[in-house]
């Protein structure tokens, strides 16, 4: 890490607040992340010819997704790589699998994890994909993704997620990874 860096680290409090991105039907968007996602439209309004939705799940956040339209719709892809939300265990995050396997304007759901998590990932209606994972106790070499069936108790997913996460170049626990990462980033002193 620069010297530069370090003093960015130690002196300001640089948090990721919220992200906006454009979309070809607005209406259409919006509500699927507030019927779907369960965001509140706390805001919404025209900045000259750009219309704008203000979303957030948080109630100490005006905004966590702004929706723009523009999206030009003869786009070939999405730009966006991942939208990510973490849930606190295996039944939100089955809960929230079964909720989008019946909303027909998603597609492409598949369940997987990567050792220090498990996911569901998906694509919204304009193929913006969406994850929504639990992380586990455990780190690994990334990028990982491997298949993981939800419908099988959550002793045995746990146990499936931690066997692949054993497997991969170190492995180790999720709290020595943060400090070692604490570390690295300037906010903790070396041991």
């Amino acid at each position: 890490m620069t010297q530069a860096s370090q003093l960015l680290n130690q002196q300001t409090s640089l948090v990721f607040s919220h992200m906006g991105f454009y979309v070809c039907d607005l209406e259409r968007m919006a509500r699927f992340y507030t019927e779907v996602m369960c965001f509140t439209e706390t805001d919404r309004g025209d900045l000259g010819a750009v219309q704008l939705v203000f979303l957030s799940r948080d109630p100490t956040e005006h905004h966590q997704v702004v929706l723009a339209s523009g999206r030009p719709a003869d786009l070939s892809f999405s730009v966006i790589n991942q939208i990510s939300f973490r849930v606190p265990d295996l039944a939100s995050l089955r809960a929230m699998r079964d909720k989008v396997a019946a909303e027909p304007d998603v597609s492409e759901l598949l369940c997987a994890t990567h050792g220090n998590a498990v996911s569901i990932y998906f694509r919204d209606p304009e193929g913006n994909r969406i994850e929504v994972f639990m992380d586990t106790p455990w780190y690994c070499e990334q990028p990982l993704r491997e298949s993981i069936d939800l419908d099988q108790p959550d002793s045995t997913v746990m146990a499936r997620a931690e066997a692949i996460a054993r497997s991969r170049p170190n492995f180790q626990s999720r709290e020595q990874w943060r400090a070692q990462m604490a570390v690295r980033m300037a906010y903790a002193s070396p041991p």
